[in-house]
Formats: structure tokens, C-alpha cells, sequence
């Protein structure tokens, strides 16, 4: 890998500070910061809930890919918060670890109910948010695995504080490369 990627792509849970941590990185580096997420919602003018509920995850997903793919071949550099199930479609993944240093903000599931709360606005969380959280946190573990060049765990850390592990961590991946 080419040091300074042109992109640094935080994947993770919902709750897990994505975008927080995101903002913090790029005004660190004077990087230009998107929520992927917010970037669908503007593009669709739609919310994601309804997306999911009208059209289906599978269409969600396609939308999510395409703007990714559009994000990350921007010229410039960038720090993108993904949505938390983009690393379940393997074109994403090998966009994401092409264009960019991939980190995975990686929380336990007590961590993200608590930050996450009732899970409003959040579709795939239903009626029990805990359950919810446990079940998909498990079945994405080996595929945020296999798309981070770099986990950063975030329990018990404000985002200042992940956001400056992440930076040492990147620093440090790109010296190994």
C-alpha cells in the first residue's frame, strides 16, 4: 500500500462513532469528511428507514454501494463514515481496502446499546434493540475482519480519544507498508 491513501474509510456498528470520529479525524488532517449514510439520504431524498421500508434492504444496498463507489473515486482526500452493514457486499470491500486505509471501530454490543438506545431511525433494529445488536453484531464480526486494515477499539473512549487511536494506528500502517 502506497503511503497517505487518498481515502480513510471507518467501518463498524451502528453506534459505534463513525461519524463523530470521522469529523474529528478529517479537521485533524484538514480532510474533507462524509457520511455515507447522509450522503444516500441527500441523493435520495429519502430517509433510509424509508428506503428500507418501501424498497427493501437489497435495493438500500445497491444505493449504498453505488454511492461509495462514487465517494471513493473522488479525487482529493477524504474521510468517509460508512453505513455499519457496508462491508456485507464484497465489491465494497474491495473498493474500500483499494482506495483507502479501511478501520474498523470495533465496540462491544453493551457499548453500542447504549449509545444506539431505542434504536429510532434505525431499521434493523426492531422491537429489541439489545437482541438486535448481539445477533448482527456477531454475523458482520468476520466481515469487518476481513475489510479493516486496522481495528480500533472504542469502549470506554470518548471520540477525541478514538480518533487520535485511530490517526497513531494509521500512522503506524502506513510505515509498515
Amino acid at each position: 500500500m502506497a503511503p497517505l491513501q487518498p481515502h480513510l474509510v471507518l467501518v463498524g456498528m451502528m453506534g459505534a462513532g463513525k461519524t463523530s470520529v470521522g469529523r474529528r479525524i478529517a479537521r485533524q488532517l484538514g480532510w474533507r469528511h462524509v457520511d455515507a449514510d447522509k450522503r444516500i439520504e441527500r441523493t435520495t431524498g429519502r430517509s433510509i428507514p424509508d428506503i428500507f421500508a418501501h424498497d427493501g434492504e437489497e435495493r438500500f444496498r445497491a444505493i449504498e454501494h453505488e454511492v461509495l463507489e462514487t465517494l471513493l473515486r473522488v479525487p482529493g482526500r477524504t474521510v468517509v463514515s460508512t453505513g455499519g452493514g457496508a462491508v456485507l457486499s464484497p465489491a465494497n470491500c474491495a473498493l474500500m481496502r483499494e482506495r483507502g486505509i479501511v478501520v474498523w471501530l470495533r465496540a462491544a454490543p453493551e457499548t453500542l446499546l447504549a449509545r444506539v438506545g431505542r434504536g429510532n431511525g434505525r431499521p434493523l433494529l426492531a422491537d429489541d434493540p439489545a437482541a438486535a445488536l448481539r445477533r448482527i453484531a456477531a454475523e458482520r464480526q468476520s466481515a469487518y475482519t476481513d475489510a479493516a486494515h486496522v481495528i480500533v477499539d472504542v469502549d470506554g473512549c470518548t471520540a477525541d480519544q478514538v480518533a487520535d487511536a485511530v490517526l497513531a494506528a494509521v500512522k503506524g500502517q502506513e510505515r509498515a507498508s
